[in-house]
């Protein structure tokens, strides 16, 4: 590591939970590795942003072992509900766990892939991905970043000289391999995992390993309890950020939960065009299970399946006092989340939860669009209509939480992430091979990001 940053602090604590976690598997050898983007703002806080494109292709498109980190790359092991169905079938398919870091504030931090090459969970998969799912994953998590979400992040994208057949999108089409920064990939199809196999010394293993590692506690009486209310607080709050972002995930099943609570895994997600609890973002969810005003829902059932899980090694009762505890949770959460976004500075559960309901009630009313009216409203200037007349009341005596100083409040035009606006990104890479309509809506995201902070 003589020649590595020094910020750079490998710790593949994942090996501590041993071989019956995961499967070591090889990467794929690609035709080609072009550098598409490198997310060199995440790669400060681990240590990387120093590397060269060079030495950058060579561990994120080759996948050469980082100094002092896994020797070969981890394809996990978990189960999970899949759009309520039980699939003891999967894992890793495309991916893999790839290195293990501490960032600057001390988290440990995972480097995986998508799109990297078939595992032993591919099933009939080819182990791919697409470019434009690489590109969707880009402007996702940017976009929920920006808005305050606690999200994986997208660190690298090379293109692999591929081209893969798909079955919802024209084709043959370009292939890519993508790297996400997030802390941890410990899902709740993890711990199902463990219970359908009955593996109660494993689950006590993995339980203490997330306290130690992911939450940063020494495990005491009731380890289980303890974790599913850790669990509980951190998806009540990812639930809650995602109303205020107005973002839509589409798959969240039980192996796309995170049990750290940030977001990850993005496929058929949406921002909402207007305040539409029923919009759904997955073509094939035609019951709207995971519908924009039903992610609380759904977000609290997958909880409720780690708790069946922790049954297997903890009695039921306290679990179920748990669990019982995320709307408590949920209520305030979305309402600090929501007052955020319209810059005010809360005044407390009560006053915030009757306001937000207010502006509920107006957008669906008036049928605003969703980032036109955060960014007219921030700092508390609500539309003069009938529809938000109430809201208007609510909102007077609260305080602005920041000026609307920064360059972005000028600009007329709300920084959004529409359906209509992803595909004209990708359109431009797919005919033209034209990459600035994606770098310069990055650059707009990140400014807003900033407004906002």
């Amino acid at each position: 590591m003589a020649d590595f940053p020094q910020a750079y602090r490998p710790d593949p604590r994942i090996l501590d939970l041993g071989d019956a976690f995961y499967d070591p598997v090889t990467a794929a050898n690609f035709p080609e590795t072009r550098l598409r983007f490198r997310n060199d703002r995440a790669a400060t806080g681990v240590g990387l942003d120093g590397l060269s494109d060079g030495d950058w292709i060579r561990h994120f498109g080759r996948f050469t072992p980082l100094p002092g980190n896994l020797p070969q790359p981890l394809a996990l092991r978990y189960h999970g509900h899949q759009f309520r169905v039980y699939n003891p079938d999967i894992g890793d398919g495309r991916g893999f766990l790839f290195a293990q870091m501490r960032d600057t504030h001390g988290r440990l931090m995972d480097l995986a892939t998508k799109g990297s090459g078939q595992t032993p969970w591919s099933r009939f998969g080819d182990g791919r991905l697409t470019l434009k799912g690489g590109v969707r994953e880009i402007l996702a998590t940017e976009m929920l970043e920006a808005l305050g979400v606690e999200t994986s992040r997208t660190f690298s994208l090379i293109e692999t000289g591929e081209a893969l057949d798909r079955n919802d999108e024209p084709s043959p089409t370009r292939a890519a391999v993508m790297v996400r920064l997030s802390h941890g990939h410990i899902r709740i199809g993890t711990f199902q995992r463990l219970a359908y196999h009955r593996d109660e010394d494993n689950m006590r293993r993995l339980v203490d390993y997330v306290l130690r590692n992911l939450y940063r506690e020494e495990p005491g009486a009731e380890p289980a309890t303890r974790l599913l209310d850790l669990v509980v607080q951190r998806t009540a709050k990812l639930a809650a950020s995602y109303m205020a972002a107005g973002f839509v995930h589409g798959v969240l099943n039980t192996d796309n939960i995170n049990v750290t609570g940030e977001s990850f895994d993005y496929g058929p997600w949406r921002f909402l065009p207007t305040w539409d609890a029923g919009f759904t973002a997955a073509y094939f969810d035609h019951a709207g299970l995971y519908a924009f005003g039903r992610q609380p829902e759904a977000i609290h059932w997958d909880a409720m399946q780690l708790a069946v899980s922790l049954r297997a090694i903890s009695p039921a009762e306290p679990l179920i006092a748990v669990l019982d505890t995320f709307g408590a949770r949920y209520q305030p959460a979305v309402g600090d989340a929501i007052l955020w976004r319209l810059g005010l500075v809360s005044r407390g559960p009560e006053d915030n939860a009757a306001l937000v309901n207010a502006v509920e009630r107006g957008l669906r009313s008036d049928n605003l669009q969703v980032d036109r009216f955060f960014l007219d409203a921030f700092g508390g200037a609500l539309p003069d209509t009938e529809a938000f007349a109430e809201a208007r009341t609510l909102a007077a005596p609260y305080a602005a939480r920041k000026s609307r100083t920064h360059a972005y409040w000028r600009d007329d035009t709300p920084c959004s992430m529409l359906i209509g606006e992803v595909e004209a990104i990708w359109s431009a890479i797919a005919e033209r091979d034209d990459w600035s309509l994606l770098h310069a809506k990055v650059d707009a995201i990140r400014d807003m990001g900033a407004a906002l902070a």
